[in-house]
């Protein structure tokens, strides 16, 4: 249930009642303090400027017009015109005893909407590297919860599989086969086009060869799209396992490469054109944006098609944009790429606007993210200097998970070892990136990510596998709860507040692609959940009422730990 929402609706009815105008905004937030009640109105202030009259005086009508009934024991005034709304415990009780049962949390239905989510996008004849690793795992969690929310989502792996690079990589591959080689440099896939780079740069007739194939690719050559489509088929297994193991959703059905728009490319440079968009200048194909301005303050040229009729990622990008409409439907575009690209995309989407490719209800959002630094503060690394095959980290991250569940469970059996350190090293590789704030830099530290205090990924999964022990002390299941849950304890009622405000937490990722959000939330429940659980017994207790309340809200907390962190890719276990 959002709360957040319930109650803005019931103070926006008062506002209005009050005299305020219709498009007054209540502006009701969970509040900081908790001598502040659990939420506060902020909006008086903007409502009153309107009306031209003090927003305490403006506060104090809308106390008369707000009918909250059982929702709220107190609701008062603070400083200039606040409205401290503080929960009645016994309604907060029935609203969790009613979650506990209810499917999916109790998450209310929303209007689905068709959703395409462009993120990982690795390229053809490379292996994944560490800087697909924040595309990747931020942009699952968006397609996780906004399909837990019930919307439909649309993975769009945009994958590098286009270019002038295949000449060469085809010319390569074939001359591999010729000398009976196989596949077996493709098994590196780095190595590979190490090679093939090698080769265009020393030898004149391969490199003549690549170009010939580069030409007989863009006008469908079977030969060269069938050695094309090999390339794209071996590094696509390859990546699929690194997604398998970081247990990311993206599957074979979701590649949609650069290949997927070519031949929608001449018709949108001709449509340009027709449009008035699109001129030639020096021979190239240009929109002219006046609202992107170059270092001289004159509008900035785009460039969509070459002079050699080459065609650029611009022109990729507005024919992804509508193609995102047109054929998938979409209500709503984003995409899961660092911030480095963001003024390619926003020219992009001008003349994708310009040209009405797009519906202004059509949203495109960026969803930028930054870059991952080493301790030194520069872009993480290998100790020689080289890119980080996402690969070899995560072998690091299970490795290091290994290492440190020997030392504190020796006497668990090896097989379960091993699942458990898949589950903690990956678990800590992606909690690390997605409880950081998507839009900065942050420090890649193994050590903090693996440790079991703090804001990490096993502090999370040892909370939850805490209560998943308490309830097999109590050999009990959840159908034998059948007494009410009750709140006395400060402890329980804050705990059972925040458990309500699981909804407004993926309310707010959903809307602003902010897996940390979802992060800090999950790390404030387990602290709560650790004080309830120090301070509140649960087995250890004669009043049968008081202890099946306390095991129901345990109960909560676990799925509501488990929901929370299936929406960012992360599993949890029943035992650490």
């Amino acid at each position: 249930m959002n709360i957040q929402a319930l109650l803005s609706d019931k103070v926006n009815q008062a506002l209005i009642a009050a005299g305020a105008p219709s498009d007054c905004n209540a502006q009701v937030r969970p509040s900081a303090k908790a001598q502040f009640g659990d939420y506060q109105a902020n909006g008086m202030m903007s409502a009153a400027k309107k009306l031209a009259i003090a927003p305490r005086q403006l506060a104090e009508k809308v106390l008369q017009q707000l009918a909250l009934g059982d929702i709220a024991s107190k609701v008062e005034i603070a400083g200039p015109g606040f409205i401290n709304i503080f929960l009645n415990p016994e309604w907060v009780a029935a609203k969790a005893d009613q979650l506990i049962s209810a499917p999916k949390l109790g998450i209310a239905a929303v209007q689905p909407q068709t959703i395409v989510i462009d993120y990982s996008a690795p390229n053809v004849a490379k292996e994944m590297h560490v800087g697909h690793l924040r595309s990747t795992v931020i942009g699952d969690a968006a397609a996780r919860t906004l399909e837990f929310l019930g919307h439909k989502v649309i993975r769009a792996n945009h994958v590098g599989d286009w270019g002038t690079q295949f000449g060469m990589l085809i010319a390569y591959l074939e001359k591999m086969q010729n000398e009976q080689a196989g596949d077996m440099a493709l098994a590196d896939l780095e190595q590979f086009y190490r090679a093939a780079k090698q080769h265009y740069d020393q030898d004149d007739a391969f490199a003549v060869q690549a170009r010939n194939y580069v030409v007989k690719l863009q006008g469908g050559d079977p030969y060269c799209l069938q050695m094309w489509r090999k390339l794209v088929d071996i590094t696509m297994a390859q990546n699929q396992l690194t997604y398998q193991r970081l247990n990311v959703t993206l599957t074979q059905n979701d590649v949609m490469g650069e290949s997927l728009y070519n031949a929608m490319l001449p018709d949108i440079v001709a449509d340009l054109k027709a449009k008035g968009l699109a001129v030639e200048s020096d021979g190239a194909t240009v929109v002219f944006l006046d609202e992107h301005k170059n270092k001289e303050g004159e509008p900035m040229g785009v460039i969509i098609q070459k002079k050699d009729g080459g065609y650029l990622y611009a022109t990729t990008d507005i024919a992804c944009a509508k193609y995102r409409f047109e054929t998938l439907g979409a209500d709503r575009i984003l995409y899961y790429i660092d911030s480095r690209q963001h003024q390619h995309l926003m020219q992009a989407w001008s003349i994708v606007r310009k040209a009405g490719y797009l519906p202004e209800r059509v949203t495109l959002e960026h969803h930028m993210f930054g870059m991952i630094l080493g301790k030194d503060g520069k872009p993480f690394k290998t100790r020689a200097g080289g890119t980080v095959k996402l690969a070899d980290l995560l072998d690091e991250a299970v490795e290091r998970a290994h290492r440190l569940i020997g030392e504190k469970n020796p006497d668990m059996p090896a097989e379960e070892q091993a699942k458990l350190a898949q589950v903690v090293g990956i678990g800590a590789v992606k909690y690390a990136d997605l409880s950081k704030s998507r839009t900065t830099d942050y420090v890649f530290d193994w050590d903090n990510m693996l440790a079991f205090e703090g804001n990490t990924a096993p502090y999370l999964q040892y909370a939850y596998t805490r209560i998943a022990s308490v309830f097999k002390r109590a050999e009990l299941d959840e159908n034998q709860l059948t007494l009410p849950l009750t709140l006395s304890e400060e402890r329980e009622i804050a705990l059972a507040t925040r458990l309500l405000q699981f909804e407004e937490v993926l309310t707010v990722v959903a809307r602003d692609g902010t897996p940390h959000v979802m992060c800090g939330y999950l790390y404030d429940l387990a602290g709560l959940f650790s004080g309830f659980y120090e301070h509140c017994p649960i087995l250890n207790i004669d009043d049968a009422q008081l202890r099946q309340s306390r095991l129901k809200l345990a109960l909560l907390t676990a799925k509501t730990l488990k929901s929370g962190l299936d929406t960012l890719g992360i599993e949890t276990v029943e035992r650490m």
